[in-house]
């Protein structure tokens, strides 16, 4: 009789892998069931590459509601909503707006969630040797008014509550912070323990150090259904090749506890497993400028920017490629990359880096798997062996670490029971 504990883990993006490696690394006998024929392949493959305490801030205020009405109504702002009706989206915003009161809460809870990630993340590159393009510069939040400046300060007061220290800084200081930094600029805040990484190169390399710690990766794989039997949980799945050919059959697997870490799909598992899970897809975009020779790579930023006015992040990746990424788009689980959203980046760009030529670059587009509250649900489902690590929004990055390691003890500690 096989006594095995095993754990399935649906998803290979950043919070599944560093959660199939949190458990294998504490004796978890782990299979990952992914659809794509690579790690990393969907939100987790082209984001801004910061990860970024010093912007733990949640969204739900009232400030940010009113901006983002404004920005309803202006092209190329950094909000887009679709205003089709969808019970989906609406409820989503309703629950969004209900969430207001917890703002500060649910940020300081967010900011110490990313403190901790940090620590994790750095320790799991340490330990696996592995090289993500990782930048120690910090990130430098830029602001182009005294107003905007004086809505960080407070911002910055309550991350200093949640234990981050973000410094101010005068024009002068940003010269010497960022030097290739142009533009109307008030004023900013520098976070020097902050730092950047390329997503996908860490997130594939991990995944490569679960297998030789056992983790089985079940590729191209896609789960069609989940259902709880006896205690235990079926995972209905279908093979796919490279060439997107199905095998001829659906395929049961029995497991005893079971991780949803599917991103924008985790709604419909969750939903499978008896529990409600209000993630909504919400699109971002990048583009990675390839910076061909010495003058782009002499002209591109090597500290990592936010420009809290365009809502846009950027990253440097090694010494030949500037990512720079933002936007948030509802418009349902649509990835069409919309010249529309591209176009205000290179202009960005243009304006801010003369000197950096933006003639090859690669555009993407991902979606965002968010919960209204704007925090990930990190904890136990409904039912015995369900467990959920999702619905982390544009932090991913920045809270994978912590999360992956709460919900790893969890799942530890139910397993020894």
């Amino acid at each position: 009789m096989n006594d095995t504990v095993r754990t399935a883990v649906i998803g290979a993006g950043i919070t599944g892998i560093t959660t199939a490696y949190q458990l294998a690394r504490k004796g978890a006998d782990v299979t990952v069931f992914e659809a794509n024929p690579y790690p990393a392949m969907e939100t987790s493959y082209a984001n801004g590459g910061q990860l970024s305490a010093s912007n733990a801030e949640v969204w739900n205020s009232i400030p940010t509601m009113i901006k983002g009405v404004q920005w309803m109504f202006s092209a190329g702002a950094p909000l887009l909503m679709n205003p089709k009706p969808s019970w989906h989206k609406y409820s989503w915003i309703a629950e969004f707006i209900g969430a207001i009161p917890n703002y500060e809460k649910n940020t300081l809870q967010t900011v110490k969630w990313a403190l901790d990630a940090r620590n994790q993340l750095l320790e799991m590159a340490k330990a696996e040797n592995i090289d993500f393009d990782h930048e120690e510069t910090g990130i430098l939040h830029f602001y182009e008014t005294k107003h905007q400046f004086e809505v960080a300060e407070k911002v910055t007061a309550l991350l200093k509550k949640g234990g981050l220290e973000r410094r101010p800084v005068t024009i002068e200081e940003i010269a010497k912070i960022e030097p290739t930094l142009k533009g109307e600029i008030y004023g900013g805040f520098y976070t020097e323990s902050d730092f950047t990484g390329d997503i996908h190169k860490f997130t594939s390399a991990l995944a490569k150090a679960c297998t030789k710690r056992d983790v089985e990766m079940r590729l191209s794989t896609t789960v069609e259904k989940l259902r709880t039997e006896d205690g235990k949980i079926a995972v209905f799945s279908r093979v796919e090749d490279k060439h997107g050919s199905s095998s001829p059959g659906q395929s049961k697997e029995v497991f005893d506890q079971i991780v949803i870490c599917a991103g924008v799909h985790s709604r419909k598992f969750a939903a499978m497993l008896g529990d409600r899970l209000n993630i909504y897809p919400v699109k971002g975009y990048s583009i990675t400028i390839n910076l061909e020779d010495e003058a782009n790579q002499a002209a591109a930023p090597w500290t990592s920017l936010l420009d809290d006015n365009a809502k846009l992040v950027t990253s440097r990746l090694g010494k030949g490629r500037f990512r720079v990424a933002g936007t948030a788009e509802f418009n349902g689980f649509s990835k069409d990359i919309v010249w529309g959203r591209i176009a205000p980046m290179l202009n960005w760009c243009h304006r801010h880096f003369p000197g950096m030529s933006t003639s090859s670059y690669i555009s993407w587009a991902g979606l965002r798997p968010m919960m209204p509250n704007m925090l990930p649900r990190v904890g136990k489902g409904n039912r015995p062996g369900v467990f959920y690590n999702t619905g982390h929004g544009h932090l991913g990055w920045t809270l994978s670490g912590a999360t992956s390691d709460i919900i790893s003890e969890l799942v530890i500690s139910e397993r020894a029971a």
